[in-house]
């Protein structure tokens, strides 16, 4: 692809920075619909907020109590276009809301019909409300003194990093170029209207200008440093909010169904999710100044979740437990007289700078497919560019395998798995485990280099496995190994090993939680 950018000197339909959620479900709708078009990502595929979500494809029950309907009833939409789009990737996840006052029950089980009725046909499974027997059948571990009813309602899972990398592939899919490791350093504009991007090579320190009728920034929290580089005076769209999630062993909630606690002290909800064997509990608001590519947890953060899953939980968590600790950046669209970010809700805004970029930001996973196509509909409205309709909605992702799956691991790659199982065949010793703490093999490291476009060892231990995520000492103990496998694939040297190892090692202490 990088050698498609250097001999074609066409014109780009569309040139989109960011390979988030947003940027890659943009990318999707415009190959697809037959857009010729260019994506470039400063860092990897969901290096930022789209690889550090809840993991869930949720209708966002919070946004329910906000009396966001419209927000709450897209997202539902998109739950269920999503889970029949991709069957591999999304699946259903039962939760219980555990009620612990008289009234808790009725006011749940209204609210959660509720939810239930704006999903209409594309609901998963209707919600319903256990005793407390029934509930700790289901959760054994949940704190059974007062508890009152526990209410089952259903939503959607998914790993995000792994549909990042999903749509990535089904845009290429679509004959889209997608380029990683590539950075706008600058905008070639004429006569003042936005022409196209000059786009710098990272690993060579090459520049590309790539001209295109339509720009397009949607580089989520980092948005407004784009929408400055394009004019000095604009004022900032985003209010940055970080969420920290732990991850711990599953032997403190060992159950397949997750909990939802309602409201936590600072009006968020608090999950506690099974997660590719392990247990992630989160989230956390806090407003932040400055968006950072690698934001780090605050101990405070960490405290409070503890805390607060102390209480529901009869085995109480403590610092040494944490097995990994992530932060995300949540870009939240900035309302006039509102300071809280946990008031601020998950729309997505568009707007057009004088010289004719587009900027997309806010939104959330679940809703990606609806902001792409909503800002593709746009950019046919504002630039001119022959009006094609948008095909998405029901539109396989690749490796789309039909039927319901219980998704693991081995079958998120969907139709792939055949070709990883087939390596295998031809060398065994990449069928055995990385780590016996971690679900992933040296064959996936190779894929990740041949096939998704894995560039240094973060990539693979990060985004393409899970490892850093799920438990960041035993990805620091894989890294040589890792390496050393990416380096025979990608013609590297010792020192280039030594290097991502450090490197790694920098990242990974991030995520330790101390």
């Amino acid at each position: 692809m990088l050698e498609y950018c250097k001999r074609s000197p066409d014109l780009w339909d569309l040139i989109i920075i960011g390979g988030g959620a947003t940027g890659l479900g943009t990318a999707v709708d415009a190959a697809s619909r037959g857009y010729k078009t260019l994506l470039i990502e400063q860092s990897d595929f969901a290096k930022g907020t789209s690889s550090r979500s809840t993991k869930l494809i949720h209708g966002g029950l919070r946004y329910l109590k906000q009396g966001n309907i419209s927000l709450v009833m897209e997202a539902l939409k998109e739950r269920g276009l999503l889970y029949q789009n991709a069957p591999q990737l999304v699946s259903d996840l039962s939760f219980i809301i555990p009620a612990y006052r008289w009234w808790e029950p009725f006011l749940y089980r209204i609210g959660l019909k509720f939810y239930d009725l704006l999903a209409g046909k594309l609901v998963l499974k209707p919600s319903e409300v256990l005793s407390p027997k029934e509930t700790l059948l289901r959760i054994p571990t949940l704190e059974p003194k007062n508890l009152r009813a526990g209410i089952l309602y259903h939503d959607g899972q998914f790993d995000d990093a792994r549909l990042a990398i999903t749509l990535a592939q089904t845009a290429v899919d679509h004959g889209a170029v997608l380029l990683n490791y590539m950075e706008a350093v600058s905008f070639i504009k004429e006569r003042g209207k936005m022409i196209g991007v000059n786009a710098r090579d990272l690993e060579t320190g090459q520049e590309y200008p790539q001209k295109a009728k339509v720009v397009i920034n949607a580089t989520g929290v980092f948005v407004d440093n784009l929408r400055k580089l394009d004019d000095p005076a604009m004022k900032p769209m985003v209010s940055p909010s970080q969420g920290v999630h732990l991850v711990l062993d599953r032997s403190f909630m060992p159950s397949e169904t997750a909990i939802l606690i309602p409201e936590t002290e600072d009006g968020r909800v608090l999950f506690l999710i099974p997660w590719h064997r392990h247990l992630i509990v989160g989230t956390t608001d806090t407003p932040i100044k400055e968006a950072a590519l690698e934001p780090k947890p605050l101990q405070e953060e960490i405290d409070f979740i503890l805390n607060c899953a102390r209480k529901f939980l009869t085995k109480a968590p403590t610092r040494k437990d944490i097995l990994s600790a992530f932060a995300g950046l949540r870009p939240l669209a900035k309302i006039e007289g509102v300071s809280q970010t946990a008031s601020l809700a998950r729309d997505h805004v568009i707007s057009i700078s004088k010289s004719g970029l587009i900027t997309i930001t806010g939104g959330k996973w679940t809703t990606y497919r609806k902001m792409a196509e909503s800002v593709i509909d746009k950019a046919i409205a504002l630039k001119g560019l022959t009006p094609l309709p948008c095909r998405t909605r029901h539109l396989p992702l690749h490796g789309f395998k039909r039927g319901r799956h219980p998704v693991n691991d081995w079958i998120a790659y969907g139709t792939d798995t055949a070709r990883l199982e087939t390596l295998i065949q031809e060398r065994p010793d990449l069928g055995h485990l990385l780590h016996p703490r971690l679900p992933y093999l040296p064959v996936e490291v190779i894929w990740a280099v041949r096939e998704e476009m894995a560039r240094t060892l973060e990539d693979v231990l990060a985004r393409r496995t899970r490892s850093l995520f799920l438990d960041a000492k035993a990805a620091l103990e894989i890294a040589p190994k890792v390496a050393a496998l990416m380096a025979h694939e990608l013609g590297k040297n010792k020192h280039w090993i030594d290097s991502q190892i450090e490197q790694f090692k920098k990242t990974a202490n991030c995520y330790l939680g101390k």
